[in-house]
């Protein structure tokens, strides 16, 4: 396997502390949301970096899976991440995409969806971990 890209990113503190990439790019404090019993306020968490992740590369995915079919379409991905409580010791990512897809009659775009699913780097590496479920809006 040929690797593409390598980024890393450094935290502090865990989920109320520091996060900085490597290039500086990202570079701010997180906290813990006030649904977990946080102070939340101007700040991102984990589930929140991870959802702009999944739904950046995941419509991608989309937008490859129809170009190699040489179709033109309009795609937007919205990823809902979350964390639930599996038993008091362990916790579980949970994930819904919804994609509004424009340019495909509904049942092409369906198939476009489960196709990006399958190359999806993101849903390949929850697939059998994360239920996840996607919604055509």
């Amino acid at each position: 396997m040929k690797q593409l890209f390598e980024t890393s990113a450094t935290t502090t503190g865990g989920r109320n502390g520091h996060v900085k990439s490597a290039d500086g790019v990202l570079d701010f404090n997180l906290k813990i949301p006030t649904q977990m019993g946080g102070e939340g306020g101007q700040f991102t968490n984990p589930e929140q970096l991870f959802a702009a992740g999944y739904s950046a590369c995941f419509d991608n995915a989309l937008q490859m899976v129809a170009g190699m079919e040489k179709i033109k379409i309009e795609s937007t991905t919205t990823a809902n991440v979350g964390l639930a409580m599996h038993n008091p010791t362990s916790y579980d990512l949970t994930a819904t995409l919804d994609v509004e897809v424009k340019g495909v009659d509904k049942d092409k775009a369906k198939e476009l969806l489960n196709k990006a699913h399958t190359i999806c780097p993101y849903s390949v590496a929850l697939k059998g971990n994360v239920d996840v479920k996607i919604n055509l809006v």
